[in-house]
């Protein structure tokens, strides 16, 4: 296979999601130095024509052409809209995160406040006060003194 062969392969074969005529990839795939894409300039000034120029500019042109009748996605505008789509989903997330949270929140709050009342409400319960009007001393001068002794006291 000649070198313009080669590189025809090369542009022909490359990614269909390039941008721009990445010649260093594309002289690399050909096995040719990469500035047979480019015009030369020579020392008295004249413009010489690079061996393989016809073939990148049929690539930019081919490429252009792809690109405008939208048949050829291009990476980066795929890869933009790739990561705004996850950062909906993440923002999305996010929303739904921080609304189970203030929920939660809510719960903990409702819960705690139940649990002190709940608390109050047994220590209310366990205070002698509770359970008769009267004071603790006086319900033990209450308890009624003598008969019958059970066991050794005397």
């Amino acid at each position: 296979m000649t070198d313009g062969a080669n590189l025809q392969w090369a542009v022909d074969g490359l990614p269909r999601a390039a941008r721009t005529l990445r010649s260093t990839r594309t002289g690399t795939l050909a096995g040719i130095n990469r500035t047979g894409f480019y015009s030369k300039k020579s020392p008295n000034g004249t413009v010489r024509e690079g061996p393989y120029q016809h073939l990148a500019e049929d690539f930019v042109r081919r490429l252009k052409a792809l690109h405008e009748a939208g048949t050829l996605p291009d990476p980066r505008d795929a890869q933009i809209a790739r990561l705004k789509a996850e950062i909906d989903a993440l923002r999305q997330r996010a929303a739904r995160q921080s609304e189970a949270i203030e929920k939660l929140s809510e719960f903990k709050i409702l819960a705690l406040s139940r649990i002190a009342a709940q608390h109050e409400e047994i220590i209310r319960q366990r205070s002698p006060q509770a359970a008769s009007g009267t004071p603790t001393g006086a319900r033990l001068a209450a308890v009624p003194r003598g008969g019958q002794t059970i066991g050794s006291c005397s």
